[in-house]
């Protein structure tokens, strides 16, 4: 009977939460690692790649300086895993869009020089920047759909009440597209 009991227990707890709860917040910190270190290799090759762009576009002075004070607040803004609330995601994300769009001019002002956009050094670094973009999106993807499951795990039932009575842990905050990111681009001919 005690090992009836016992395998009944067993049974019960490794089906209400008790190892998917922890295992799904370890999943949700290492792809938020993940984010942080693609967003780390972006940041690493705007040196380069406004070094490369000083050289052939010296008077553009102020769009470069946009794009190394982007760069430093960008890295300089970090959150935790474990601390990530929504205005702590929103935050990073204002930071990295600052980025973004600094880097966004920086192209533009790269396709005013056809020796710059000719140079292979430019070249590398411009496909390399185009990869860790990719890289980004696909983390980011990744830290979504291990939030979700994260936020499944601890809000509906049974793991919901596992979760209630051991763990006590909150949903995790989700990335959302920046209200700028919501309106078409304007092309104009």
């Amino acid at each position: 009977m005690r090992l009836l009991s016992f395998l009944l227990m067993l049974t019960i707890l490794t089906g209400c939460g008790v190892q998917s709860i922890p295992q799904s917040l370890n999943a949700t910190e290492a792809a938020w690692a993940e984010v942080q270190n693609q967003y780390k290799r972006r940041a690493d090759l705007v040196p380069n790649l406004v070094n490369t762009v000083k050289g052939y576009a010296a008077h553009e002075k102020e769009t470069l300086d946009a794009v190394v004070s982007a760069r430093a607040k960008a890295t300089q803004m970090t959150v935790d895993a474990s601390n990530l609330t929504p205005e702590k995601l929103k935050e990073f994300q204002s930071a990295q869009s600052g980025l973004s769009q600094a880097l966004g001019r920086l192209m533009v002002v790269a396709e005013k020089y056809p020796d710059l956009k000719a140079a292979a050094n430019f070249r590398d670094l411009q496909v390399q920047l185009e990869g860790t973009e990719n890289r980004i999106t696909t983390a980011r993807r990744r830290y979504i759909e291990t939030v979700q499951e994260f936020n499944n795990l601890v809000t509906v039932f049974p793991t919901s009440l596992t979760n209630s009575l051991l763990f006590k842990h909150e949903k995790k905050a989700q990335f959302q597209a920046e209200e700028s990111a919501q309106a078409a681009p304007t092309v104009q001919f």
